[in-house]
C-alpha cells in the first residue's frame, strides 16, 4: 500500500486509457519506492471504462476534469496542486516502467539541491505488434547529463539546435521536485508544455538532469497521417519556442537501409511499407514547414492553425481504435 505521508506523487492524464492502464499501473506498483509513492489519476472524460477500473484500484486517488478543459500543460498543473508528495513524477497511460527501478534512477539526482527536474528516455518493447525498425536497442549503457546555466544570457547565446536539445524534456517519463513546480509551474499549452517548462528551468537558475537509465516502455503507432500531424507540430512549437527551424536530408540510402534491416531482424515484409510510409510523411510535415514559413511567421501561424485542430492523437496498433494522450 502507498504511503500515508508521501515522498513521491506521480500523476497520470487518463482518456480512454483501459487497454494501457493496467500495465502502467502495475509498473507503478512493482516500483522498489512504491511503498512511498501516491497516484493521482486526472480524467477527462474517458467511456470506455477507465473511470471504473480507476475507482476500483487501489491506492489511486481519482480527480475528473471535463473533455473541453484538458489541456497538457494546465491539467498537469491540477495534478501537482493534489500531490501530496515532495516529489512529482509526471507519467502517462501508455507507458510503463521498464524495471523496478524507474523512480529511484531519477529520485537519486535531487541530492543536488538546485535541481529542478530528471528527465528518463522512453523505448520500444520487443513486442510483435510494433514497428521492429523501433524497437530498443542499445549501443551504449545508460548515462546522465546535467544542464546548467549561470544566467538567462549563457541560455541565449545558445544556438536554436544547443536550446532544443537543452530542453529536450518528455513528461511520459519525468520527475520534479514540487516546490520548483509551485514556483514554475506549466504553462497553458495544447503541446511541448515540457519543453516550455525545461526552458523556464533553465533560465531561473536550475539544474536540469536527463538520465537514460529512467526507461519507460511507450509507443504510439506511426501511420502516415499521424506521422504528419506529429512531425508538423514538433516543427512547429521548435521554431516557436527556440527558434529552430531544421532542414529534412533524404537519400536513396535509407531506403535502402530499411529493407536491409527488414530482412536482419527477419520480419513481415509490411514493416517496410509501413516505414517508407513515415519517410513520406516526414517529408510532406517539413516540406510543408520550410514553405509556409518561407512566407513569414503570420502565414506559418495561419497555415498549422488550418492544418492541426488538435493535439495529434496516435493508435497503440492498426487494430486500436482508441486514441491515447502523449
Amino acid at each position: 500500500m502507498p504511503a500515508e505521508n508521501p515522498l513521491i506523487s506521480i500523476v497520470i492524464p487518463v482518456k480512454n486509457g483501459i487497454h494501457t492502464l493496467p500495465d502502467c499501473l502495475e509498473g507503478i506498483r512493482k516500483q522498489s519506492l512504491y511503498p512511498q509513492c501516491e497516484i493521482i489519476a486526472i480524467d477527462s472524460g474517458s467511456s470506455d471504462g477507465s473511470l471504473q477500473y480507476l475507482q476500483n484500484q487501489p491506492g489511486v486517488m481519482l480527480q475528473q476534469i471535463t473533455p473541453e478543459s484538458f489541456n497538457h500543460g494546465i491539467t498537469r498543473n491540477i495534478g501537482v496542486k493534489f500531490a501530496r508528495g515532495e516529489f512529482v513524477v509526471l507519467t502517462v497511460q501508455d507507458a510503463s516502467a521498464t524495471n523496478d527501478q524507474w523512480i529511484s534512477n531519477m529520485l537519486v539526482h535531487f541530492d543536488d539541491p538546485n535541481v529542478a527536474g530528471v528527465c528518463g528516455q522512453q523505448i520500444v518493447a520487443h513486442d510483435t505488434d510494433k514497428n521492429p525498425h523501433q524497437w530498443f536497442r542499445p549501443v551504449n549503457p545508460p548515462n546522465s547529463r546535467k544542464v546548467h546555466f549561470q544566467s538567462p544570457d549563457e541560455y541565449e547565446k545558445l544556438s536554436p539546435a544547443e536550446k532544443k536539445r537543452a530542453c529536450s524534456w518528455d513528461n511520459v517519463t519525468a520527475m520534479y521536485r514540487k516546490s520548483v513546480l509551485l514556483k514554475l509551474p506549466f504553462r497553458n499549452a495544447f503541446f511541448a508544455e515540457d519543453a516550455m517548462w525545461a526552458q523556464d528551468a533553465l533560465k531561473a537558475g536550475y539544474t536540469l538532469v536527463y538520465d537514460t537509465a529512467a526507461r519507460v516502455y511507450h509507443y504510439h503507432y506511426m501511420s502516415y497521417n499521424y506521422t504528419y500531424q506529429r512531425i508538423l507540430t514538433q516543427l512547429y512549437f521548435s521554431y516557436k519556442i527556440f527558434h529552430f527551424a531544421p532542414t529534412l536530408t533524404q537519400n536513396v540510402k535509407q531506403y535502402l537501409l530499411i529493407i536491409y534491416r527488414n530482412l536482419k531482424y527477419k520480419v513481415s515484409p509490411k514493416w517496410i511499407w509501413h516505414n517508407y510510409s513515415i519517410i513520406w510523411a516526414r517529408r510532406k510535415a517539413f516540406k510543408d514547414f520550410n514553405n509556409w514559413l518561407k512566407k513569414g511567421e503570420n502565414y506559418l501561424d495561419q497555415k498549422f492553425s488550418e492544418t492541426i485542430q488538435i493535439p495529434p492523437q496516435g493508435n497503440l496498433s492498426t487494430r486500436d481504435k482508441q486514441t491515447v494522450l502523449r
